[in-house]
């Protein structure tokens, strides 16, 4: 059945959330919950969820941690156990989704793989514009942006990108984590995010080395699945040498497992192992 969860990451902004969620509430294909992973937002956010909550036209959950830093592997995982549905959307709350955004996505999936998209980077006049007048035309407030190609859409040229792009040895486990898609029971299989990385970076390449290692083949979605990326400052990234580290230690023993990772959240036996 063409049922999903959608996972939303967001910390400490609202207003990005806003746009997201309503551009959520506008899919041609509605997934069948939102599911808001936040890392420990204040209450603005809560507040901002409860009030999407009351007319949203699908199931909001809304799981929360304590701002403990940087800690999106582990949010995402209790994230993705708390999901009723057999197929995971990831994307982040600082993105804008295309209208056919999940029904790319869902045309697109398919048994032992898993998916990773593109994003269009919006420049900061186009941000502020968006962010003032709380709209989803992008269009209308345009300037500036970067990555004009991730905008296009084609199903013909869709399909054809979807095993070749991005494959070779150089871009093997290149993914976006801001825009990706996985069978629920191949991230149980390999016990989903690595909750030893911290702060920003390479987690989301660290699942895919593993998700590959243990037999699950990488797809893109390129010419769909579009987002729009609202700009901020980069994250800190004082530990993306330790991270880096460990994803290529993750290549190095051709690991499929790690021992700090979903199966805190999840019940005993409550998802089988994957099988097809």
């Amino acid at each position: 059945m063409d049922t999903c969860s959608l996972l939303i990451a967001t910390y400490n902004w609202s207003p990005a959330l806003d746009l997201c969620l309503k551009s959520v509430a506008q899919q041609k294909l509605l997934p069948d919950e939102v599911i808001i992973a936040d890392d420990g937002s204040k209450k603005d956010t809560r507040d901002l969820i409860a009030v999407f909550q009351q007319s949203f036209p699908i199931p909001l959950k809304h799981v929360w941690q304590e701002d403990e830093g940087f800690q999106l592997s582990r949010i995402r995982n209790k994230a993705i156990a708390a999901s009723g549905f057999d197929y995971i959307i990831q994307i982040d709350g600082d993105l804008i989704l295309h209208p056919y955004f999940i029904k790319d996505h869902m045309k697109l999936k398919k048994k032992k793989h898993f998916t990773t998209g593109s994003r269009v980077l919006l420049s900061p006049l186009t941000t502020q514009r968006l962010l003032l007048h709380r709209s989803l035309d992008v269009a209308l407030y345009s300037k500036g942006n970067r990555n004009f190609f991730n905008g296009l859409r084609s199903k013909w040229v869709r399909a054809f990108l979807a095993p070749r792009y991005k494959t070779g040895s150089k871009h093997r486990y290149y993914v976006k984590g801001c825009n990706m898609a996985f069978w629920k029971k191949d991230l149980v299989a390999v016990n989903g995010y690595n909750e030893s990385f911290l702060g920003w970076g390479r987690e989301d390449s660290e699942l895919a080395i593993r998700l590959i290692n243990a037999g699950v083949k990488k797809q893109f979605l390129k010419m769909g699945g579009i987002c729009y990326h609202l700009f901020h400052a980069e994250a800190s990234r004082d530990l993306e040498l330790r991270n880096r580290q460990m994803m290529d230690d993750a290549i190095t023993n051709k690991m499929t497992w790690t021992e700090k990772g979903l199966n805190q959240y999840l019940e005993t036996d409550a998802i089988p192992a994957a099988k097809y």
